[in-house]
């Protein structure tokens, strides 16, 4: 019993907080604020800053408990931390919490009991080293997740400073209480460094005095980030009567005022117009356009979700300071750009969190919900959406903490915030999939077919070996054909897999054709070059019955094979029906003006094939694996 007690002690290390066997972390307290760095995580509870490693083990922790002493002023009033078995009347209370990885420092500011501001700059590495402290207003005084704050980079003539942007929620009925003097506005920049203008988070610029960003009503800040010289600001803006999501772009460029001024902005449309409210924010990563992915609450909360993609790419062209709800000097009444969504991805109920990666040519979006769910969607370039899969749930449908994370070490574990917990989930279950049909029909970018160990795994898992995967676009199917006849009768099988694959596989790509009567190829067919095989057939007509061909392909080490049968697509006839349409479309013939035609004569009717997909999409989300109609066969290459 002593022995277990000890190792009790060394795992949790203190009472109320233990590293769990299933990758997750328990605090003493609920999560306040949540940053990650290259291979470390900051977690500030109400009574206690957390310092873990990429793996959830702790590194350290400090208590947030400390003594208010009064210096020689009356007003001169410093805060103390003291040991845990010390008397203590105050505590700090996190609302901004920063790592600033050039200065190898984590700036952590809120606010005392005295209700004034307080901030702390710690040692990144090691949070018990204090650097400075100082009584000063740094962001809200009231812990609020419809408040935002970030570092942000401001290039000058000779250098480029970092300041912290500080994105306030405002309330004009319950304006934050001022009286230690500090008079913040809804979006203000503050020093980092004492030998800038001013001193250490001043919020002052030379001559230009205290610049800011005022509202002219009530605003939620939701997310902001900087891409370039660029900074993106989220908001919701307030009402009686209705809501309005607006994105602010701002320019990081000579000072602090010069930034603040060059404000644009631009209103989010949605379906529901003026009673949608944005609910969470994650950037696509990638090239131009910026892609940016926001959660909605379409009824004016949190239940009733969708999840949108944006193209938020600034827009020079209009003037800066001149917007209907944010201003710098005085308010206008200018109409801001519209911007519409290039793509609803998702509805779900009471979706909290959104994040988004890139993988290959596809998006991964994982997902946080109310009821404790992580869900992860993996898109196409061109916005189809494969099957949501739930990736972790709760036991007790804790609600997901409004910010996710990407372990930035090994990119494979996803920072899922509860209450009170942090887990770290695996971004894919590719070891479940234990056949090449499976791993295919997962549609999951993470995994690849690996042949040397006959398994499913991640990419870079499969070293040294040929792989198999899925291709940059969503399909139903690994292997298509199409069915061809040429002005001279001439009928061709033009075969397509769609796979991505190792180079040196695509090297070796190679294909044969065959029927129960021997060869059906003429000799002069086109070679095979990855991923499409050709077979120009050696007769002229099809059996009145179709014919059956077996078309065998080589892929590395992955042989496979697949059955079709060729029909002649002048003999399927019949009053036009979406059952007509699915039959000529699966013989791999081409729908045309309500009848079914030799794939390459006229061009597929749009509105049918539409419906087609619909509901082959319909039956793949019912039916999942079953959609895939094809056979994957282990051949011996003859």
């Amino acid at each position: 019993m002593i022995l277990l007690l000890a190792l009790l002690s060394v795992l949790c290390g203190e009472p109320g907080l233990c590293l769990e066997e299933d990758g997750g972390f328990t605090f003493n307290g609920d999560i306040r604020q949540f940053a990650v760095t290259s291979n470390t995580l900051y977690v500030a509870t109400k009574e206690r800053l957390y310092q873990l490693s990429h793996g959830l083990s702790l590194i350290n922790s400090l208590t947030q408990r400390g003594i208010l002493k009064t210096g020689n002023q009356q007003d001169d009033v410093q805060f103390y931390r003291v040991s845990e078995a010390a008397e203590w009347n105050a505590t700090f209370s996190i609302n901004v919490l920063l790592p600033f990885t050039k200065n190898d420092s984590l700036i952590s500011c809120g606010v005392t009991d005295d209700d004034c501001g307080y901030c702390e700059i710690l040692d990144l590495k090691n949070i018990s080293n204090l650097l400075y402290r100082e009584h000063f207003q740094v962001g809200p005084l009231k812990n609020s997740s419809r408040s935002v704050s970030f570092l942000v980079d401001v290039k000058k003539k000779s250098q480029t400073d970092a300041y912290i942007l500080t994105a306030i929620q405002q309330n004009k009925e319950q304006p934050e209480n001022n009286k230690c003097g500090i008079n913040q506005q809804a979006v203000n920049l503050q020093n980092t460094d004492n030998k800038q203008g001013g001193g250490i988070f001043s919020v002052t610029d030379g001559a230009s005095g205290e610049p800011g960003i005022k509202s002219k009503g009530d605003v939620e800040f939701v997310d902001g980030f900087q891409i370039s010289s660029t900074i993106y600001l989220f908001s919701n803006v307030l009402s009686a009567r209705t809501n309005r999501v607006r994105l602010i772009w701002l320019e990081g460029d000579k000072s602090k005022t010069d930034t603040l001024r060059s404000l644009r902005g631009a209103t989010l449309s949605v379906s529901n117009g003026e009673r949608s409210r944005l609910v969470a924010s994650s950037v696509i990563p990638g090239e131009q356009p910026v892609l940016w992915s926001g959660v909605f609450g379409i009824d004016g909360g949190d239940t009733d979700t969708e999840l949108m993609v944006f193209d938020i790419s600034p827009d020079y062209s209009t003037n800066t300071d001149r917007d209907p709800d944010f201003y710098t000097s005085a308010p206008t009444e200018a109409t801001p750009k519209i911007l519409k969504p290039k793509a609803v991805l998702f509805r779900h109920s009471s979706m909290t969190s959104v994040l988004a990666v890139r993988q290959r040519g596809w998006m991964v979006f994982f997902i946080g919900t109310g009821d404790g769910q992580l869900i992860k969607l993996s898109v196409d370039r061109n916005y189809h959406a494969g099957c949501p899969m739930v990736l972790y749930r709760t036991s007790d449908d804790r609600k997901v903490f409004p910010k996710l994370h990407l372990d930035p070490v090994d990119q494979k574990h996803v920072y899922v915030p509860f209450s009170n917990q942090i887990k770290r989930v695996p971004v894919s279950k590719c070891s479940t999939y234990t056949n090449l049909q499976e791993c295919w029909s997962a549609q999951d970018p993470y995994c690849v077919w690996c042949s040397s160990k006959r398994s499913c795994t991640f990419e870079d898992d499969c070293t040294d070996s040929d792989w198999l995967s899925i291709p940059d676009e969503s399909q139903h199917k690994m292997i298509s054909h199409r069915v061809e006849k040429d002005t001279t009768g001439q009928i061709s099988l033009k075969v397509h897999t769609h796979l991505t694959v190792g180079e040196e596989v695509s090297s070796r790509f190679a294909c044969q054709f065959a029927a129960r009567s021997g060869s059906i190829c003429v000799s002069n067919s086109p070679p095979p070059q990855f991923p499409h095989c050709t077979c120009i057939l050696s007769d002229r007509t099809l059996p009145a019955d179709g014919l059956d061909v077996t078309v065998k392909f080589r892929l590395g080490t992955s042989p496979l094979s697949q059955r079709l049968r060729l029909n002649d697509c002048s003999n399927i006839r019949g009053a036009p029906s979406f059952v007509l349409c699915q039959e000529c479309i699966k013989a791999g013939c081409g729908w045309n003006k309500n009848s079914c035609s030799w794939a390459n004569q006229g061009k597929t009717d749009v509105l049918m094939t539409d419906f087609l997909n619909f509901h082959t999409s319909y039956q793949s989300v019912r039916h999942y694996f079953k959609v895939i109609t094809f056979n994957i066969e282990q051949e011996t290459w003859d």
